[in-house]
């Protein structure tokens, strides 16, 4: 997969349920349409949570494969990635080692570029070694200075992608005041991987501007964020996208 993302990434549907805003996309055919717009609109790499046949989230290869599989035919050329949150598997460590295992059996079509890893979560190390065997590369997410140190106590022997700073549950007056803290206890670990800004619901437009001024890449779509920065009602995924490359452009350096 390329690392060189710029600007923006796309994330269509997180833990969403089905019917939280009308465009959110759950199955493969709607996870590729809900792409291909988000692509065309300006979205360098594209991030999914597969779901099973219900529309409830899944780490279940079949189900990744699948989403993968259509998302890259819609979108040939473009890096996708999916979640590895524990909740997925109800918590269950050995489940989701199971089920990731799994992926490593999917055939070029459908196996993710990458995949996100929340260091927070117990089990994370192990899942790191599983994935970097599958031949799929890591974003490792950082959600606090403490994250940070416990990913400077473990460094994989392969480079991982990128490190994601997420600030989630995060008022919008404090959110970048969070992500300073824990960009700066990045620097101080050295940590030298590319690093992504985003936030969530918010947090999501004011971290989505401090990317830009900061020069970093960020991320948007439907898993942060429902509305446009004021509030205002957006069709999808693409509107999203269109929105947050002119707020992230608006606040760059020239």
């Amino acid at each position: 997969m390329s690392r060189g993302l710029e600007r923006m990434k796309v994330c269509l549907n997180g833990s969403r349920e089905p019917g939280a805003h009308p465009g959110l996309p759950t199955a493969p055919a709607q996870l590729a349409s809900s792409a291909e717009a988000a692509v065309a609109a300006g979205a360098e790499a594209v991030h999914l949570h597969p779901r099973d046949e219900a529309g409830r989230e899944s780490l279940a290869a079949a189900h990744v494969g699948a989403a993968v599989a259509a998302v890259r035919a819609a979108c040939p050329g473009t890096a996708v990635g999916v979640s590895t949150g524990l909740w997925i598997c109800g918590g269950d460590q050995r489940a989701r080692r199971a089920a990731v295992a799994g992926w490593a059996g999917l055939d070029d079509r459908a196996r993710p570029d990458f995949a996100s890893v929340n260091v927070s979560e117990p089990g994370w190390t192990q899942l790191v070694t599983m994935l970097h065997s599958a031949r799929i590369a890591i974003e490792a997410g950082v959600w606090s200075v403490a994250d940070a140190r416990a990913l400077a106590a473990f460094r994989p022997g392969d480079p991982l992608a990128r490190i994601l700073v997420e600030v989630v549950d995060e008022p919008a007056a404090t959110a970048t005041e969070r992500a300073d803290r824990i960009l700066a206890e990045l620097d101080a670990t050295g940590a030298a991987e590319p690093r992504l800004l985003h936030g969530e619901d918010e947090g999501c437009w004011p971290l989505i501007a401090h990317a830009g001024a900061l020069g970093l890449p960020t991320r948007i779509g439907l898993e942060d964020v429902v509305a446009g920065p004021f509030g205002e009602a957006v069709t999808g995924n693409a509107e999203l996208v269109r929105l947050g490359l002119a707020a992230w452009r608006s606040s760059a350096a020239p």
